[in-house]
């Protein structure tokens, strides 16, 4: 038995990654799962992955299920296809697509075969491996500096006590202001009794 040690990116930036680990026995339902779970998206939508060379064209598809729309050649079931029969180079590519609607696409670079002498089998395969950048929000909303600012702005809520942004530094200004005009009003006040006891000093009202 072998390890197969995949490194999947993100299409849009390559510099966001995940590395998985799967056996060689494993099917490609198996390395679906892996994906979805190292980007942390749900399981929810459709999915296929496509055969691929160095320049990433898309060949034949293995996918979750025979969907309803034109094939060229009938594509294969991930459920029923090990991944190893589809090993034909020493760094064999693919291209996994998520949810057709929203059209995520990573493209996924063998990397690392790990014979059965040096494989930790105490561990439990399918598993991730290696997380590299802040993934993509799977249902980030578009904000006004672009759908990149608006994915890291729901994942770290960068709104959150926005409006109140200064609030306690203001309050305590406005309190201090408060009481100094307070203070002047009440020397205001005592400077007038004087001013009006020394006026009105021996009139009867």
């Amino acid at each position: 038995m072998a390890v197969l040690k995949f490194r999947v990116y993100w299409e849009e930036d390559d510099v966001i990654y995940r590395d998985v680990l799967v056996k060689h026995t494993q099917n490609f339902e198996d390395l679906h799962y892996i994906i979805l779970r190292a980007f942390e998206f749900d399981q929810k939508h459709d999915a296929t992955f496509y055969r691929s060379n160095d320049t990433w064209q898309r060949g034949r598809e293995i996918s979750k299920e025979v969907y309803a729309k034109e094939y060229k050649v009938p594509p294969l079931l991930m459920a029923q296809t090990a991944i190893s029969t589809e090993i034909i180079d020493t760094n064999q590519h693919f291209i996994y697509e998520y949810d057709f609607v929203k059209s995520w696409s990573f493209l996924i670079e063998l990397i690392q075969v790990i014979k059965n002498a040096d494989a930790d089998m105490n561990l439990e395969y399918p598993l991730v491996s290696r997380i590299e950048g802040v993934g993509p929000m799977q249902y980030g909303t578009k904000g006004l500096l672009g759908e990149k600012f608006a994915d890291i702005e729901e994942k770290y809520d960068l709104n959150e006590g926005a409006e109140g942004f200064g609030e306690e530094g203001e309050e305590k200004e406005t309190d201090a202001e408060d009481d100094d005009q307070q203070e002047e009003d009440e020397e205001d006040n005592k400077q007038d009794n004087e001013s009006g006891s020394e006026f009105f000093e021996g009139e009867a009202f």
